[in-house]
């Protein structure tokens, strides 16, 4: 929007920092592993950049909300060097410019509140319960209409997206929430460049370790870092990743408007969650496919979604995009009761409604209103780092019971 570049008269001129890595540090970024940028970023420059000798090897948090005024005008709500060193790792790990905002949620709201007003925005019929409730939210006041598709079918999601009438937003997940499906993102962002339509990814579940949409043409990419970047289960936080200048500031000047602004220590707390995200996802994805392949032939169980597996009606397109398949896997037991049963029996894995953190979490997501559409028997699981032995014998002692009190046992 063309408002993005007002900043409503209260920005300093450090304001609009967000994700800057210095001179080069892009380049510097690209040449490097996921593993190294996760590491290395956020700490000033990349490899090779200046440091000051004496200075702390890691970004300390700055508890400030005043500074003093220097060449450089600073307030706690416009920036803080904290948040901007997270924004410098998630930026490059991404491969554009990250601003951090207060909830995954809040990143989410800043994004729609940036649309042109009367957009129809395209989302998965399937998305992330919040991302759809503000959606209902915003087609009150500012004229927002959503409109679902299935976007694991490419044609549907493109015969949506070209009949609308007007400003269009096209919104992915890929792998959806919660069942699991697997988006042409490619394709699909390919085809929003060419149409000039907003295109938006939320990269929770994929994490920019398994795949960066930016790369393939993506506007915006959104995460909940509450859940694998921060990766403890400790902290709340939003990130929104672009690389248009003009939709980055307009992202900014939402946030400090609104000011949905991250806490210091829970940026502090993503950083340091960031620094470890790439091993832990390759641990946790290892042993979600060991889960995955023995919950397939578990009698229990009805179906199971997971794209790492050759039964995943995505598989293919997976294997193509991703560099990985991820911790995440939904499974299908009879019903609601059945399910509910399996949460009730598991010792390991904690009934939970968040995901990616360290622990193992387990839910039945139709058990909220906003997900009735969900298969009832639908059980979401975040894989995390406990030994895989040791999750599949809670995992089938659960199954078990349940199958026990069904023969009358």
């Amino acid at each position: 929007m063309e408002e993005g570049d007002e900043c409503g008269g209260h920005i300093g001129p450090d304001a609009g920092h967000g994700g800057h890595i210095g001179p080069g540090g892009a380049e510097a970024a690209a040449a490097l592993h996921p593993e190294t940028v996760a590491v290395t970023a956020g700490r000033g420059g990349l490899p090779g950049a200046p440091g000051a000798p004496g200075a702390p090897l890691n970004v300390p948090p700055t508890f400030a909300s005043t500074f003093r005024d220097a060449d450089t005008v600073r307030y706690g709500r416009w920036s803080n060097p904290t948040w901007e060193a997270l924004e410098d790792a998630l930026g490059a790990l991404e491969g554009g410019t990250a601003l951090a905002f207060s909830s995954g949620q809040a990143a989410v709201a800043a994004v729609l509140a940036t649309l042109e007003p009367g957009t129809t925005v395209v989302h998965p019929a399937d998305a992330y319960l919040g991302t759809r409730e503000l959606l209902t939210v915003a087609a009150g006041h500012s004229g927002l209409h959503g409109r679902a598709v299935d976007v694991t079918d490419t044609g549907a999601a493109l015969a949506a997206m070209s009949a609308v009438d007007g400003p269009a937003c096209l919104w992915l997940e890929s792998p959806t929430n919660p069942t699991l499906g697997i988006a042409d993102l490619p394709g699909l962002l390919a085809a929003a460049t060419r149409s000039g339509v907003t295109s938006v990814v939320d990269n929770t579940f994929a994490t920019p370790v398994l795949q960066r949409p930016l790369d393939w043409g993506a506007s915006v990419v959104v995460h909940s870092a509450t859940k694998y970047i921060g990766g403890h289960s400790d902290l709340l936080l939003g990130i929104t990743v672009a690389t248009d200048r003009a939709r980055h500031a307009a992202l900014l000047a939402h946030r400090t408007r609104e000011g949905a602004v991250p806490g210091v220590m829970e940026a502090f707390l993503a950083l340091r969650g960031l620094r470890t995200l790439p091993v832990r996802m390759e641990r946790q994805q290892a042993t979600a496919a060991v889960l995955a392949a023995r919950l397939e032939g578990h009698p229990a169980v009805t179906r199971v979604r997971y794209p790492g597996l050759a039964s995943h009606p995505g598989h293919t397109r997976a294997l193509a995009q991703m560099r990985g398949f991820g911790a995440m896997i939904a499974f299908d037991v009879p019903d609601a009761a059945v399910a509910d049963q399996v949460v009730a029996s598991v010792r390991l894995a904690v009934p939970t409604t968040s995901l990616g953190g360290v622990e193992t979490t387990i839910e039945r997501r139709s058990r909220w209103p906003g997900d009735a559409h969900v298969p009832p028997g639908l059980l979401r699981l975040s894989v995390g780092l406990e030994h895989a032995e040791d999750l599949w014998a809670d995992l089938a002692g659960a199954l078990g019971s349940v199958r026990r009190h069904a023969d009358g046992g």
